[in-house]
């Protein structure tokens, strides 16, 4: 730890502009590393810190850490989505950030941390891990695996990548007169009710109301989630929220109604969520989350009928994305003993 300064988000001298800053510009950034995501996951029960490495004044690497209090133990889960952020080639400062995470996390009661950087999963990169002391978790938080769209090729070029079918579905929405526009806080509440029915044609759960619209109200301001709605006539038959981090665009969650489906609004969404994403300087649209049998391989057949994920799976691949297996969840344990209990509660 010699040479660097470690500042936590309770500090006096703690800057949260400047964390939000160094997140947009990692390369491994995310959404879920923001100090909107950790005020996001506060109002549903979570605690959240930001912890920066600095050098010499700058902050170099760093992590936010969510809390979750663990029912009927005196302890917490630790957990860091999509982090932390630092420079993977470099094992001094991976070392030495760590030992700053763990000081504090064991601090704060941790029973075990639990990490899902965004990183590719390589050999390299699960023997950099296990090197660091972790292990690999039973389960993901987040999805291992997802779909990734090039956007700095022209719309042509975009269009000519997805599968000849989805080009179709996407003009004919056109055609139909299904309409895409940006949506406001009253969309959101519309946005709602669609998620309702979603969930029960699909028979899979969803948040509550309020996680939508505290979402939208921690990112709608600069842009950073965009509502779109697809529309007939007035109505909404489908929306998607986006959210925008730097030079990248991610589907964060999605609902569809039951009338009109033939009209493919969703097709049609999620278009015009990638023409608005490349318009506004993305290079890539993150589809978030296939199976996680397809990262092993894309080829895998698709089960009949296509139950659970299989069905997002179909539906995302017919847009000419790159499949992309990330490293996964790994953890770190320091109370060993008292770990099949947490494990019987679903940590």
């Amino acid at each position: 730890m010699a040479g660097y300064v470690v500042l936590a988000s309770n500090d006096a001298s703690w800057d949260e502009n400047a964390w939000d800053v160094f997140v947009q510009g990692h390369p491994f950034s995310h959404p879920l590393q923001s100090s909107a995501w950790g005020h996001f996951k506060e109002a549903f029960g979570w605690q959240s810190e930001r912890l920066g490495l600095f050098d010499d004044g700058a902050l170099i690497a760093g992590a936010q850490i969510l809390y979750r209090k663990l029912p009927g133990i005196p302890l917490r889960l630790a957990y860091i989505p999509k982090g932390p952020l630092v420079d993977w080639n470099d094992s001094a400062l991976q070392e030495a950030l760590f030992a700053a995470i763990h000081r504090r996390v064991r601090k704060r009661g941790a029973l075990l941390l639990r990490i899902e950087p965004e990183l590719p999963d390589a050999p390299e990169h699960r023997q950099r891990l296990g090197a660091l002391g972790f292990a690999p978790a039973p389960r993901a938080i987040q999805p291992q695996t997802t779909v990734w769209i090039d956007l700095t090729p022209s719309e042509e070029e975009i269009l000519a990548r997805m599968k000849q079918k989805w080009r179709y579905n996407i003009r004919l929405a056109g055609r139909k007169g299904v309409s895409v526009r940006q949506g406001d806080a009253q969309d959101v509440e519309r946005f709602i009710k669609l998620m309702q029915v979603t969930g029960q044609r699909k028979d899979f759960g969803v948040h509550a109301p309020d996680y939508y619209r505290v979402f939208w109200r921690l990112f709608a301001p600069g842009d950073r989630a965009v509502l779109f709605s697809a529309e007939f006539e007035g109505e909404m038959l489908a929306g998607i929220m986006v959210a925008r981090l730097g030079d990248k665009a991610y589907y964060f969650y999605g609902a569809s109604g039951d009338k009109r489906r033939n009209l493919m609004p969703s097709h049609l969404l999620q278009w015009e969520a990638m023409r608005w994403a490349k318009s506004v300087g993305c290079t890539g649209y993150d589809l978030w989350g296939v199976p996680n049998e397809v990262g092993l391989n894309p080829d895998a057949p698709i089960p009949d009928p296509p139950a659970g994920m299989w069905g997002v799976w179909r539906f995302k691949r017919g847009f000419g994305g790159r499949v992309v297996r990330y490293v996964g969840a790994w953890n770190m344990a320091y109370y060993p003993l008292v770990l099949p209990l947490a494990r019987r509660m679903g940590v």
